[in-house]
């Protein structure tokens, strides 16, 4: 016997059945066949269709409750619509299953080749939203990664320290020393490439040693943190001008004018002293009232020289629960390079590439519990983590000391 499923029907009939009392299916089957036998003609019979393959496996589902039978009959079709409603309607005029009076309404036949052309569009429509989006970058995405390859190219680790730098170092007689890696990146992006960062607030040897052969320029952010670099930068090396980034603003933020204008407004190192000279207030002491009585000469005692006051260790304080769950995201990430960005739950808030980690956390702002990224953590890093307010950074390793963080480090080691 030919039978066809719902998968080659051109339509499907759905249809209602209520029946006063507790009936089997096999009951209702039979009641479709016999009590529709020679309504529509030998044509139409329901046997011979489904012996023929135009009506497929009459599948139904019923629940019983309350001594009262209810549920569902859906009959495939691949009769013309024509002849398939007649079908539908034949179906109304079972009013007995076995001794049970019966309700059966015929409710919808639904065009199964409109039903998958709708699935095609919208499949289609998901096919080209990936392709614009994520397959064919516009022509602004392709200048822009040519550009960002070019720059990478550009750095160079200079020194024993492996300092970031521009490749005009050694040919330029003069120079300019930033804070960080991203600083130097924002002067090639903008053509700068005698350029050099501290990596850090300690001043490297290779850049107290150019200090001493070329024309240096500080370029710092314009925070309080700029002032202290530029305070170590006079008492370890030979400067000779100083530039600012705008109050509130970074040298790896700024624009290409704002750059220009910066470099343009340096000032003399000598004129940079003079006027915080001016800035500090009056510590000579108040003038002393006349003696009238013979002075004392009392012996002078030397000052008690003591020990500098070392930094205390941060205490980390995270529950078993957030520690299990570090180290399994970090045993994830090994040989990925990746990174995860969690929030306060430890909900996985995206997944980026190490490279693209300080970026990403700078445009988050906040909202950032805490970065796992397979790495090693160095400040580059570590001041951006600060400035987003992250509570935890979990690493492969750090170049930093913990104990001069304002966030919890965590390494592997710590794990073990």
């Amino acid at each position: 016997m030919g039978k066809i499923g719902l998968v080659s029907a051109k339509y499907i009939i759905h249809a209602q059945i209520v029946v006063e009392g507790v009936v089997e299916r096999p009951d209702i089957v039979g009641a479709i066949f016999g009590q529709t036998e020679g309504l529509l003609g030998s044509d139409l019979e329901l046997r011979e269709l489904q012996r023929n393959g135009k009506i497929g496996r009459i599948e139904i589902s019923v629940e019983t409750k309350n001594s009262k039978t209810s549920g569902e009959i859906i009959i495939p079709s691949s009769l013309d619509k024509t002849e398939t409603a007649l079908i539908a309607a034949i179906l109304e005029t079972i009013e007995k299953i076995g001794p049970c009076t019966s309700k059966v309404n015929s409710t919808s036949i639904e065009d199964v080749r409109t039903t998958k052309r709708d699935q095609v569009v919208e499949r289609a429509k998901e096919l080209l939203k990936d392709l614009t989006y994520n397959v064919l970058p516009d022509s602004m995405e392709i200048t822009e990664k040519v550009a960002d390859s070019v720059r990478l190219m550009d750095i160079v680790d200079y020194g024993k320290e492996k300092l970031a730098a521009g490749p005009m170092i050694d040919a330029s007689d003069e120079i300019i020393i930033v804070e960080g890696r991203a600083d130097v990146i924002n002067l090639l992006k903008n053509g700068i490439k005698n350029s050099i960062a501290m990596n850090g607030t300690s001043v490297p040897k290779t850049i107290k040693d150019l200090s001493k052969l070329k024309t240096i320029t500080a370029f710092v952010d314009g925070d309080r943190g700029g002032d202290l670099i530029i305070k170590e930068l006079i008492g370890t090396s030979e400067i000779d001008f100083v530039a600012k980034a705008p109050d509130g603003k970074e040298v790896e933020e700024l624009t290409k004018k704002e750059l220009n204008k910066a470099l343009r407004s340096r000032i003399p190192i000598d004129k940079f002293k003079l006027d915080v000279g001016k800035r500090k207030p009056s510590t000579s002491p108040a003038p002393r009232r006349a003696e009238t009585r013979s002075t004392v000469t009392r012996p002078r005692v030397s000052p008690v020289r003591r020990p500098p006051v070392q930094p205390r260790a941060r205490k980390i304080r995270i529950s078993k629960k957030e520690s299990d769950a570090y180290k399994e995201m970090l045993d994830e990430l090994v040989g990925t390079r990746g990174a995860y960005i969690l929030d306060k739950g430890l909900n996985i808030l995206g997944k980026v590439p190490t490279s693209e980690l300080s970026t990403t956390m700078k445009n988050f702002g906040s909202g950032i519990h805490a970065v796992v990224f397979d790495g090693t953590l160095d400040l580059d890093v570590l001041r951006t983590a600060e400035r987003a307010r992250v509570k935890c950074v979990v690493a492969m390793d750090s170049k930093v000391d913990p104990r001069t963080a304002r966030v919890d480090i965590i390494i592997k080691s710590n794990f073990t």
